[in-house]
């Protein structure tokens, strides 16, 4: 499926679609090149399920918990990993018991595709907009946002 997010509203509308859909064990793989729009995303789902203040990117803590929110949610930026590895390090799995993950750059720690809870968008520049190309594992049937 393609959405296309001409603008910041139509970007904080998609998120707000994540967000009422989004469960416990999901994982949401934003890809995209650098500036396409993964962290803008992110933070228009963690704003749409309740969270108020600053969301800080994850790019040098790598890690971001928001336990608070209906589901708990994870905010991961693995830009900065080199080895899948090191995921494992971070402890991830702990992380993503009972909660939510919003992953950027999933490719760094191998993907999530192959997940039934995983929702894969890739988003694109497209002039001043962006472009979201979004596949839904088999847990996302039905739910698509």
């Amino acid at each position: 499926m393609t959405i296309e997010l001409p603008d910041l509203a139509a970007m904080e509308s998609f998120g707000q679609r994540i967000a009422a859909k989004l469960r416990a064990g999901d994982v949401v793989a934003l890809s995209g090149e650098l500036g396409a729009g993964k962290t803008t995303l992110a933070r228009a789902v963690l704003a749409a399920l309740g969270h108020r203040g600053e969301v800080p990117s994850p790019t040098f803590t790598i890690v971001e918990s928001y336990d608070t929110l209906d589901p708990p949610t994870v905010h991961a930026d693995f830009y900065r990993l080199e080895d899948t590895r090191e995921a494992e390090e971070l402890g991830l799995e702990d992380y993503r018991e009972g909660a939510a993950l919003l992953a950027e750059w999933p490719e760094r720690v191998g993907g999530f595709a192959h997940e039934a809870a995983c929702l894969s968008v890739t988003l694109e520049k497209v002039g001043e907009g962006r472009r979201a190309i979004v596949e839904g594992g088999a847990a996302w049937q039905g739910r698509m946002p």
